[in-house]
């Protein structure tokens, strides 16, 4: 039996649909993620999507994971699929790559690149469409957790963020998982998780 299951440990991942809270309860009676499956009782979500972003949630019982992929100074890395206003030049691809203003402070360099249309299940509800402004969408890979950091990086080099969806963290990936799907991860990918980046590793990336 692994250690995982002998200490009662679970690990879950959901696909969080739009407009849904990343949290079990609610004063207010929105949406939560209670109604999408039966969780134990002590599994919370690691970390949080904004109630309008959708994508990868990570839910465990397991606290020591919790505050390693939390901690900044883990540098957990987490992949955003972003459709924007326009097609960012150049230019703007650049400043977001090497970092944007953001109350006051410079983000850390992210990893950026223009990808086509994903695929993904039609949102509820739908994108307002604007005839006369285009849309494209990015891959935005940052290392940190500041407040709704990517929609105001886009708004920052002037592409506002009409959908945002989270499709990875660390080596988790949301793959073909359908809105408001719920599985368990696997031991491996739960090996994965907890593995922490090496000095050789971060002495690679800055060769």
């Amino acid at each position: 039996m692994s250690d995982f299951k002998k200490n009662n440990l679970r690990y879950f991942v959901i696909n969080k649909p739009y407009g849904v809270l990343s949290q079990f309860t609610d004063t207010d009676g929105r949406k939560t993620l209670k109604p999408l499956f039966s969780f134990p009782g002590d599994v919370y979500p690691v970390g949080r999507l904004d109630l309008d972003s959708e994508g990868l949630l990570i839910l465990t019982n397991d606290k020591s994971l919790t505050d390693l992929l939390l901690n900044p100074k883990s540098e957990t890395e987490k992949e955003y699929y972003v459709q924007v206003e326009g097609v960012p030049e150049a230019n703007a691809l650049y400043n977001l790559r090497s970092g944007v203003i953001i109350e006051g402070k410079k983000t850390l360099p992210a990893e950026v690149k223009q990808i086509n249309e994903p695929g993904f299940e039609p949102r509820i509800p739908p994108i307002r469409e604007r005839k006369n402004i285009s849309v494209s969408w990015l891959s935005i890979t940052i290392q940190e957790g500041r407040n709704r950091q990517v929609r105001k990086m886009t708004a920052a080099v002037g592409h506002p963020t009409l959908r945002l969806v989270r499709v990875r963290i660390k080596n988790i990936k949301l793959g073909n998982m359908k809105m408001g799907e719920v599985r368990e991860l696997t031991e491996s990918e739960i090996e994965g998780l907890k593995k922490q980046r090496n000095s050789s590793d971060q002495e690679q990336e800055q060769d």
